[in-house]
């Protein structure tokens, strides 16, 4: 497994942006994103000047509806026999500390708790043996959607596509075992979904692997996992927090667009 690291990208005090490894209260700076080889610009910043962005820059990002059994059972849906796939549109990114905006065109816009994996290394027609090799890391991601455009439309892009509709963050980790993580949704504090990855139907490895199937995957990518039972809705003035076990906690506000 690789080493346990922590990564993040950071605006600076000096109006750059950067990708930092992150080392307790000091970010090494590094020249490009981790994923791409971790190579140092022998620059460090306190933690304290800098403020967190979005950690990837996808240009995909691929999400998996109803991968725990028992959310597809509180939506009223069946259980995919194969990963069901659709998409978030970068535009759609959050860095943490923003801002979810709900949108006039919707009446209840919920949250969703997921396990988000990020590609390190591309390819196509990964083997599902090998699947693991080609991840760099885990995020936390918000999976925020308009439910009732959701039921409206029948196929899910705009529901989830709105701008701010997907925070990540706080950072990326490496080094982790994603088969068994808790996966953990609050709103103003309150627990509303509580559940672990060892639940999926369908695990990091496969979901790779399938996915590959269709098209390449590039180092950066987003995977959404899916999100466990206890989705609800998103109300102006709320404080909605994921908490990944191991990565750690994801906050962002709501507001009235």
């Amino acid at each position: 497994m690789t080493k346990q690291g922590r990564y993040g990208r950071f605006a600076l005090a000096d109006g750059t942006t950067a990708y930092a490894r992150v080392e307790g209260d000091v970010l090494v700076l590094l020249a490009a994103a981790p994923w791409h080889g971790e190579q140092e610009t022998g620059r460090s910043v306190a933690r304290a000047e800098a403020r967190p962005l979005c950690p990837v820059k996808p240009n995909k990002i691929l999400c998996i509806g109803r991968n725990y059994g028992a959310h597809a059972k509180e939506m009223g849906a069946e259980v995919p026999k194969i990963p069901l796939l659709f998409l978030k549109p970068p535009s759609s990114l959050l860095a943490p500390g923003g801002t979810v905006l709900l949108p006039p065109e919707s009446e209840r816009v919920e949250h969703e708790a997921e396990l988000g994996v990020v590609i390190g290394r591309g390819g196509k027609r990964i083997p599902v043996e090998r699947a693991m090799d080609h991840v760099f890391g885990y995020t936390a991601v918000g999976d925020v959607t308009a439910r009732d455009l959701q039921r409206a439309d029948g196929q899910w892009s705009r529901a989830k596509g709105f701008d701010t509709f997907c925070p990540v963050g706080p950072e990326v980790v490496t080094g982790l075992d994603p088969s068994a993580l808790r996966v953990v949704g609050r709103v103003n504090g309150d627990v509303r979904q509580d559940g672990n990855t060892r639940d999926m139907m369908f695990d990091v490895a496969h979901l790779v692997s399938h996915l590959s199937q269709a098209m390449t995957l590039e180092p950066g990518d987003l995977i959404a996992t899916g999100t466990p039972s206890g989705v609800g809705p998103l109300v102006d003035g709320d404080r909605f927090e994921v908490e990944i076990e191991g990565v750690g906690v994801l906050v962002v506000t709501v507001r009235k667009e």
